[in-house]
């Protein structure tokens, strides 16, 4: 089974992507679809009047701040993403079964209430947010969509043990359910071609990437790139065979992903 994360940053080419996995799955492979949705809770929270706001944490990691009403917008932005893909799928003769890590407990996670973060050169700490990291995926549940025949597509929610949603990110939740798994490959498609020595030189991809190298290279990238490669980390340490950074702006890009094209990270 493999575990495909496309990422919610514009750009990518969800047409080719659906065509992609629904070829796939028609020859047989299995896997389970999870999806981001940044771009479109930006969209979303700048109509209904709510101007998203980032922080920057001491680690040097950068994230939306998720208030109660970031939240609410959140939840229906991956909703609608979540929608989307589904009916893509379907459309194309596969059958989706749309959820988030909500739904049946699907995904556990741990709230983080507390952000300790650095603005304008000082550390602040922020309360009241609403997001969390993924812990526990519900292997059983899981595994029986997908013994059924459904095509699982995750939105990136997690619940945590007192069952409120948690904004989460898509990489780590990617991850976490190729983990739970050991999955053979975790394939993130994004709107670059992999990782980049030198961004945005397309011509400066690193091919291959062993887990040993990873810890320095994150102090190398920046932006969103820093947590996919935090996921990796994750997902290859709980035994996931290879984890592959592939462009998802392209024609069949999930099989040329798993054909090595991209930046291939395993032990």
């Amino acid at each position: 089974m493999d575990v495909v994360k496309v990422g919610g940053s514009a750009g990518l080419d969800l047409e080719a992507i659906a065509d992609d996995v629904a070829s796939l799955w028609r020859e047989g492979r299995r896997m389970v679809l999870v999806h981001g949705g940044s771009d479109e809770t930006n969209r979303l929270a700048e109509r209904l009047g709510q101007t998203p706001r980032f922080v920057t944490s001491e680690s040097g990691y950068v994230s939306r701040f998720t208030d109660r009403p970031m939240l609410e917008v959140f939840l229906m932005a991956t909703a609608l993403i979540n929608r989307r893909w589904v009916e893509a799928l379907q459309g194309r003769g596969v059958n989706a079964l749309g959820l988030s890590g909500l739904d049946g407990r699907l995904v556990e996670g741990r709230r983080k209430d507390v952000l300790r973060v650095v603005e304008a050169g000082r550390a602040r700490v922020l309360r009241g947010d609403w997001t969390g990291i993924p812990e526990r995926v519900d292997r059983r549940l899981l595994g029986f969509l997908i013994e059924s025949g459904y095509l699982p597509v995750i939105a990136p929610v997690a619940v945590s043990p007192k069952g409120e949603a948690l904004n989460v990110d898509g990489d780590r939740l990617a991850a976490a359910v190729a983990g739970t798994f050991q999955a053979a490959t975790l394939v993130i498609l994004t709107n670059v071609p992999g990782i980049l020595r030198r961004y945005p030189d397309e011509a400066s991809l690193i091919g291959r990437v062993t887990r040993s190298e990873l810890d320095e290279l994150r102090s190398l990238v920046q932006g969103g790139m820093r947590k996919k490669l935090l996921a990796a980390a994750a997902a290859l340490d709980a035994g996931v065979g290879r984890v592959v950074i592939a462009d998802g702006r392209r024609s069949l890009p999930l099989r040329t992903a798993l054909a090595g094209e991209g930046t291939i990270i395993e032990e």
